[in-house]
């Protein structure tokens, strides 16, 4: 699904470099549920975006779904990113103005698909995310835990193969943050779709069937979890 090889990156600043990533190699399968994890500084909102083609490695290979990306130009990794991968942000990053049906279905509109396409799929995941109901409210009226879930509609809406969530519960209170995790879990079991998280709260560390430790830079530890 995912492998990233000898992974490096740098940021110049004038004469100054910041190394990043330091020579990471990490391989996600299919339907794993993973968190890489690491104080502020370590590198993992780094590799999340690399993994996402946010963002691109100074040195190293990424491939995604059997496809090399690490040479891809921006347009083609913008249509890569529309496919097969969702985002799900620790500040939501919904569009204030649209309600919770148009915030999902901008994303199925940026794939092409017309009203007719979209509406059964985004009343579904909005059904599935426990907002069936709430369709027409602003995010200015849901709370933070109604917002994510918005979040994470959109992120699924499109059907990814992956799903990236950077510090999906930094902006929650633990009971709503646990239900967050709680759900996604419950959709990475039911879809098998791959969710990778970048964190430092151990909730969803302890969530994580696979934690990966990233400490300036490296990864230290990569451990499964078992049943």
């Amino acid at each position: 699904m995912i492998v990233a090889e000898d992974v490096t990156k740098d940021y110049v600043d004038g004469e100054t470099v910041v190394h990043a990533l330091r020579g990471v190699s990490l391989q996600v399968d299919q339907g794993e549920f993973i968190s890489i994890a690491g104080p502020s500084g370590s590198g993992k909102s780094t590799l999340l975006n690399i993994i996402g083609c946010i963002d691109t490695a100074s040195g190293g290979r990424v491939h995604i779904d059997e496809e090399e990306v690490t040479g891809h130009a921006p347009r083609e990794l913008t249509l890569l990113r529309r496919r097969k991968i969702g985002f799900v942000f620790q500040s939501f990053n919904l569009i204030p103005v649209l309600t919770a049906y148009e915030n999902v279905a901008f994303s199925l509109m940026l794939l092409g698909l017309d009203d007719s396409e979209a509406e059964p799929r985004v009343r579904a995941i909005l059904e599935e995310v426990g907002l069936a109901g709430m369709e027409d409210r602003l995010p200015a009226k849901l709370s933070g835990g109604q917002q994510q879930r918005v979040a994470v509609a959109r992120a699924l809406v499109k059907e990814p193969t992956i799903v990236l969530a950077d510090e999906p519960t930094a902006n929650l209170d633990s009971d709503t943050g646990q239900s967050i995790l709680e759900l996604m879990r419950e959709l990475n079991r039911r879809r098998e779709t791959t969710f990778i998280f970048s964190t430092h709260d151990r909730m969803v560390m302890d969530f994580a069937d696979r934690l990966a430790l990233l400490h300036d830079g490296r990864i230290v530890e990569d451990n499964r979890r078992t049943a």
